[in-house]
């Protein structure tokens, strides 16, 4: 099968009954698990440690989704040496085996797909649709990438000098580390998790303390297909007690992460000190937000700008690092755009994420609650509120969608990144101007131009410089296999995830010239 005829997961429609009735079913079965408690599994070992990390609902915080046994020092140093001490043997594993066991996980996934949705729902506090979206990338990656190991387990031949028989060969790097965010703390895990396995690394995955349970359940999965128990482990606990020492233990060959900017650049600055009995330069991959940018031209389809923004701004609460938080619309259609925006954004219903009946759910978590609401309050001194700008009622993390009007450019709530349902408006004079503002970032991921002139598109093409680019669509939802996702600057290091280039970052090649008679 060629790359280009790989197809997506379909996603369900929940508005028909036959869907949401079995979702209401995998919803009660999942909350019948809350509270259950997770051990550290180490080499096929379980370990208790007694110091519980609690995974909250945050929709209902007073719920206890699971508990989680933290790892101490000692554990991770541990947990390195088996996945060091085993490395060799799964490298030498055939190519073929991995790509079946990964195949295998595709299936599994599918199968628990709705169990999935449930465990997204409760402990991400993601809607219904955003969490079928969730595990529909997941299984993505899996069958993606299986393909991709096909590919790289059969190398296009070289250039055959006379007398030599030449090859290119990619051999696993090592022992990886694997950090996951909890935006998507399904899709991203098993995208940076399969991608390490099936080159045939073995990996330390250190899942984020908001959702630890969805990656316990992940490596349910994975035990299922077959993936031996040496070849990953799965460890919660702290960055200052365990992070940091699995980041710069000499025997960690790569870390693959997604987060924040600060976290991703601690991380390449610890990966790039050499350490004593270290005998490589580490490689780091890593994908860490943006301050994405939809600009509405004068010459753009109105309503469906309008609605554009409002599916990418608010979406699963402005969580994604594909979010959209600025709008840069040209003046002549500036006052226009606000005024349907603002009236779209004022119909959102927000509460429980269990519900299928509101739009967004909570804030992960009451940190991130307070650190938004503080945004909303700057951005209302920086620009005019036009839209939400206060917490909700309810027990849960609900914050209003919010739009925030004539933000200038070098204001805060224009540069820094918020990660919550709150979006920054600016007039521009012309699409120049337009294009300077939307560039006016230290960030580079998503960012989209609503416009039917195919000269504005084509110099949008060129010159608005960001990793993934949509014309006259949201600037959300990258599609595996059509959508490679990776932005530039600070947004990370220019890698594809779901692009056909992926695997060759968990990967080194060595070429072999062999002389013939």
């Amino acid at each position: 099968m060629r790359l280009c005829e790989f197809k997506n997961e379909p996603y369900a429609d929940f508005s028909k009954p036959e869907n949401a009735g079995p979702m209401r079913t995998a919803l009660a079965a999942v909350r019948a698990e809350f509270g259950k408690e997770y051990g550290l599994r180490i080499g096929g070992k379980e370990h208790r440690t007694g110091d519980l990390l609690k995974s909250l609902n945050p929709s209902n915080p007073s719920e206890v989704v699971g508990l989680h046994h933290k790892a101490t020092a000692d554990l991770a140093n541990q947990a390195i040496a088996v996945a060091d001490s085993y490395f060799p043997a799964w490298a030498a594993t055939p190519a073929a085996e991995r790509i079946a066991m990964l195949r295998r996980a595709a299936a599994i996934l599918r199968r628990r797909k709705l169990e999935f949705d449930a465990w997204l729902v409760y402990e991400a506090g993601k809607s219904w649709a955003e969490a079928e979206a969730d595990v529909s990338e997941a299984i993505d990656f899996c069958d993606y990438y299986a393909l991709l190991a096909e590919r790289l387990a059969n190398p296009e031949p070289l250039v055959q000098l006379p007398g030599e028989r030449d090859e290119l060969r990619y051999l696993p790097l090592g022992v990886g580390v694997v950090i996951p965010p909890w935006n998507f703390p399904l899709a991203i895990l098993v995208g940076m998790t399969t991608a390490a396995l099936v080159t045939g690394n073995t990996v330390v995955i250190k899942p984020s303390s908001d959702t630890p349970t969805i990656a316990a359940k992940f490596a349910e999965v994975l035990d299922e297909a077959g993936f031996p128990p040496q070849s990953y482990t799965l460890m919660v606990g702290s960055g200052g007690e365990v992070g940091d020492l699995i980041v710069t233990h000499p025997r960690t060959r790569f870390i693959s992460f997604t987060g924040s900017r600060e976290v991703g650049l601690r991380i390449n600055e610890l990966a790039a000190r050499p350490v004593k009995g270290q005998v490589w330069i580490k490689r780091v991959i890593a994908e860490m937000g943006g301050k994405d940018a939809i600009i509405v031209d004068d010459e753009a389809d109105l309503d469906a700008a309008v609605q554009g923004v409002l599916w990418s701004a608010y979406g699963y609460q402005g969580q994604k690092c594909s979010a959209c938080s600025r709008a840069i619309v040209a003046e002549k259609v500036y006052d226009q755009f606000l005024e349907k925006l603002a009236a779209k954004v004022s119909a959102l219903q927000v509460g429980s994420a269990d519900d299928p009946a509101n739009y967004m759910g909570p804030v992960i978590n009451e940190r991130s609650m307070k650190s938004i609401l503080n945004y909303v309050d700057i951005g209302a001194k920086e620009g005019r509120l036009v839209a939400g700008g206060r917490r909700l009622d309810g027990d849960g993390y609900f914050v209003a969608p919010t739009v925030i009007a004539d933000i200038a450019p070098d204001a805060r709530i224009f540069q820094e990144e918020i990660f919550g349902p709150v979006l920054a408006v600016t007039e521009a004079r012309d699409f120049d101007q337009a294009l300077e503002y939307a560039n006016n970032s230290e960030y580079g991921l998503t960012g989209a131009v609503y416009s039917n002139n195919p000269e504005k598109v084509a110099r949008a093409k060129d010159q608005f410089f960001v990793g993934n680019l949509y014309i006259n669509r949201k600037c959300t939802g990258a599609m595996v296999g059509a959508h490679p996702f990776g932005g530039f600057n600070m947004s990370g290091t220019d890698s594809k995830a779901g692009g056909p280039d992926y695997l060759f970052w968990f990967v080194q090649a060595k070429s072999v010239a062999e002389k013939v008679p």
